[in-house]
């Protein structure tokens, strides 16, 4: 493809929206007559609730009702099933019944006639519980089981009976903590009914998903269950699928027959709007005195909430990254009495791979080997999980690329050698790898009399930037000025897209939109060649498109704008269709990449800072390279935070969560920031679609802690296997 914007540094086409306030976020809709929610959260971690003692909140001016088991419209709960796209965060539905299952369930919604009012009175709600034992200790804090649930496990070869006669090995667990997602907008529902249809603004990265369960739930049609959701202020995951604070508001302005809007406190957030599970990984890794590995074991416990089972899959990349004959993933899951954990920010394979290449670096210390060089020996030319040839795999480029901007061919090995005045400095490394992931996804283009051009698909823009590569995409194809595109996303009626998740929405709508774009020039050159027609009696396939414009082998050209005024028409459209990848299964699709990571550590002021970060990421072509890499250079900001500074505390008296709010969580700041280098090789995956590209997301994310953790080993000489990796451990180790 020869092209002239994608690929190229182009400014958000949303900018200016944003810039002047005229971007609308769920928590800026208005409605006539319109409510305010504000949930009621319970203060024990198990049992049952009692009694709620409700006329002080009722007597509060303002207030209008108070919404609780027992006073709340029959509903029902959605299959969750993701390929009827019904899937929510949590199955059990709000105020269902009167058991508590952790600490910050909502127990009841009260309603009033503004925000401060529904505030007041929710505090001023009391509940009366039967409190019971439950399992509250996370798992970093304890060896206690509780209830396990086997969640899933593969294998290939015989990797115990390798692992025991392999001459070089280790075997050691690593922890992670849970982390919040910390998103700058929390949640926020406006629900409103309009004869019997159902209309809600949510900040959601999912419209289609929550139009669908809302619609389950509440036993209504899909076609009377609207979901809007044009701006996002990210989500990280935890807006993926519907929580129940969106239930009860809609609930509540069926009751009401009053649009009711419910915007979370972050406490609350924090607390019922999902994190990052905690994670317990043991990794045995055997090799040969070569380096060559022999035996991989890669086995997990996650947690997970007694009301809703979420598997975060830290296993699943272990088989596909190094050539090895012999592997095992099991995993498990530890119910606790906490809030559902849901997917965050390459869910799974960040937790997963910050374990496997910590081990992979202890092993290169075990075999005196440069950790560079152990991932060069084991490299896998083709996918040993699936025996099918990659789609298209440069990762050994990025090793050398990121290795020679870093400098890595200078690191002393020896722990603790490398000085610069009062500061160690440490240099680590690490392997980043995602999944190429697409989804079926629909589109429908408008070309206009005016000459300007519509792209609609039910996707939505989290702050990524999609609004401005399905413009790039429409003015690469149609010669079309970006000024002149209209992109509309966010809308469940709009032809279904995929979720904005998983980085998966560039490869999933581009070619949709394409497919869309491509169908409404051929209804446009019918009407050309038509009757009257500016080429009247022409064979439309010898019509081509240039610069906004049908131009024929003769040099004559017509603007799409000037065609169908001719002929009396105020627009052609086309609507289009991108299946989910490779359907004959041929490739293996996976993106990868490597971080090279310098910390320093001054253990005269206890001060441990990452001060450099050099990055390349294969990701086939980036369509927009600024925002490409503005996501990776985010991504590396999120793994400082979950290296060193990110955890949810948990009151292991009462598993209540005692830091919900951004004084006592602590995330990167500016004062934290290093200098950040990314590379962004240029490599079009053509394989995987039409335009090349893969999702980048996620993949910056992953690697970046054990990166780091590796990095503080070889400043420190101390193996911290526990996230985050805060300046006590490495003062006490």
């Amino acid at each position: 493809m020869d092209t002239q914007i994608i690929g190229h540094r182009t400014p958000r086409v949303d900018g200016e929206f944003k810039l002047t306030g005229r971007a609308d976020y769920a928590v800026d809709w208005q409605a006539q007559n319109m409510l305010y929610g504000y949930p009621v959260p319970a203060s024990i971690a198990h049992g049952a609730l009692e009694k709620l003692h409700l006329d002080a909140a009722r007597a509060m001016p303002g207030v209008v009702d108070v919404f609780h088991h027992g006073h709340f419209p029959r509903l029902y709960r959605s299959p969750n099933s993701p390929t009827h796209q019904d899937q929510v965060s949590e199955v059990r539905l709000p105020f269902e019944d009167e058991r508590i299952h952790y600490d910050g369930q909502y127990i009841a919604l009260v309603v009033a006639e503004s925000f401060e009012q529904a505030r007041a009175a929710a505090h001023a709600v009391q509940a009366d519980y039967r409190q019971e034992s439950g399992v509250i200790a996370t798992l970093l804090d304890t060896d206690q089981e509780g209830r396990l649930l086997e969640s899933e496990g593969t294998s290939r070869g015989d990797p115990e009976k390798a692992f025991d006669e392999a001459p070089v090995k280790i075997d050691h667990t690593y922890h992670i903590a849970a982390e919040s997602h910390m998103q700058m907008e929390v949640h926020a529902t406006l629900a409103e009914w309009r004869d019997e249809r159902l209309i809600v603004h949510e900040s959601s990265q999912g419209v289609v998903y929550q139009h669908k369960a809302m619609a389950r739930i509440f036993g209504l049609p899909d076609e009377s269950v609207e979901v809007v959701s044009h701006y996002i202020g990210s989500g990280f995951g935890n807006k993926l699928f519907m929580w129940p604070h969106a239930v009860a508001t809609a609930g509540a302005a069926q009751m009401l027959g009053r649009p009711v809007k419910t915007i979370l406190p972050r406490q609350q957030d924090m607390e019922n709007g999902g994190n990052r599970p905690a994670s317990r990984q043991r990794l045995r890794l055997a090799a040969d005195r070569d380096g060559t590995l022999l035996s991989m074991l890669h086995d997990s416990t996650t947690e997970t909430s007694f009301v809703h089972s979420y598997v975060d899959s830290l296993g699943s990349a272990t088989p596909s990254l190094y050539a090895c004959d012999n592997v095992a993933i099991s995993q498990r899951l530890l119910e606790v009495h906490h809030g559902t954990p849901c997917p965050m920010r390459g869910p799974g394979e960040t937790s997963g791979i910050y374990a496997l290449e910590t081990a992979l670096d202890e092993l290169a210390a075990e075999l005196e080997m440069d950790p560079l060089e152990l991932r060069r020996r084991n490299y896998a030319d083709q996918d040993p999980a699936s025996e099918l040839p990659w789609s298209s795999k440069h990762l050994d480029d990025c090793y050398t690329g990121a290795a020679k901007r870093f400098g890595w061919e200078r690191r002393d090995p020896t722990p603790g050698a490398m000085r610069d005045g009062d500061e160690i400095i440490g240099w680590g490394m690490a392997t980043a790898s995602w999944p190429g992931l697409r989804m079926p996804c629909a589109a429908r283009v408008e070309l206009r009399d005016d000459g300007s051009v519509l792209a609609a698909c039910g996707t939505q823009d989290i702050g990524t930037g999609t609004y401005t590569i399905v413009a790039q995409t429409v003015a690469e194809l149609s010669g079309v000025a970006l000024k002149d595109i209209e992109v509309r996303l966010g809308e469940s009626t709009l032809p279904a897209g995929p979720l904005s998740g998983g980085s998966m929405v560039t490869a999933t709508a581009l070619p949709a939109v394409a497919a869309a774009l491509r169908n409404a020039f051929d209804a446009l050159k019918e009407v050309a060649t038509g009757e009257g027609g500016a080429f009247e009696g022409i064979d439309p396939e010898s019509l081509e498109i240039e610069g906004g414009a049908l131009k024929d082998g003769q040099g004559k050209r017509v603007s799409f704008g000037e065609i169908l005024s001719e002929q009396k028409l105020g627009s052609v459209n086309g609507e289009g269709q991108a299946a989910s990848g490779d359907e004959k299964g041929q490739y293996s699709f996976r993106s990868f990449g490597a971080h090279f990571v310098e910390v320093r550590w001054d253990p005269g002021i206890s001060r441990l800072r990452v001060a450099r970060v050099v990055s390349s990421i294969d990701i086939g072509r980036a369509i927009n390279p600024s925002a490409a890499r503005n996501q990776v250079e985010g991504s590396i900001v999120m793994g400082i935070g979950m290296a060193l500074t990110e955890k949810l505390d948990y009151d292991p008296r009462d598993a209540r969560l005692i830091n919900n709010n951004y004084a006592d969580y602590i995330v990167p700041c500016h004062a934290d920031m290093p200098e950040i280098d990314v590379e962004l090789p240029d490599n079009p995956d053509y394989a995987f679609n039409e335009f090349g590209a893969r999702g980048v997301g996620e993949i910056g994310l992953t690697g970046i802690a054990a990166a780091i953790g590796n990095a503080v080993y070889h400043a420190t000489g101390k193996r911290i296997r526990d996230l985050p990796i805060t300046l006590e451990k490495v003062m006490d180790t």
